[in-house]
């Protein structure tokens, strides 16, 4: 997973870059769905998933020290879905929502929240797919 270490106003923008070539080999890399960020207090991060193919060759070093390769663990997530573009408030309270029906399910949940983006910005608001993610402990 590419992610950054810090979100700012260029956050994407320098994913896309890692992407697109701005990498070791210059090598162009697909660009996956969804796009992941967490928020925590004051420190926000954004991350894409690299394809399956460039995992296998071995993932290229990015050149901006702003990116990082991390690996994800994988796992059980429940999630909540919602539309429109997302901002802070939204995501939390969209949090909110899937934690109480965790809890009423039973369910044991772990960690940051990942909000995950599906589509790109040019998408209309009210068709934009967003989701709340969170980590179902075993």
């Amino acid at each position: 997973m590419a992610a950054l270490k810090e979100n700012s106003g260029e956050s994407f923008m320098r994913l896309f870059r890692y992407i697109s070539k701005d990498n070791e080999g210059s090598q162009k890399i697909s660009m996956t769905t969804p796009v992941l960020m967490t928020m925590e207090e004051g420190k926000n991060r954004m991350s894409f998933v690299v394809p399956k193919d460039i995992v296998t060759k071995g993932v290229p070093k990015p050149k901006s020290p702003e990116v990082e390769i991390e690996t994800f663990p994988a796992g059980r997530y429940a999630s909540y879905r919602f539309s429109r573009s997302w901002n802070q408030n939204r995501a939390k309270e969209a949090e909110m929502k899937l934690r109480e029906w965790a809890k009423t399910q039973k369910l044991k949940v772990t960690g940051t929240a990942l909000l995950a983006g599906y589509d790109p910005p040019f998408t209309p608001k009210p068709m934009r797919r967003n989701e709340i993610l969170l980590r179902i402990v075993d």
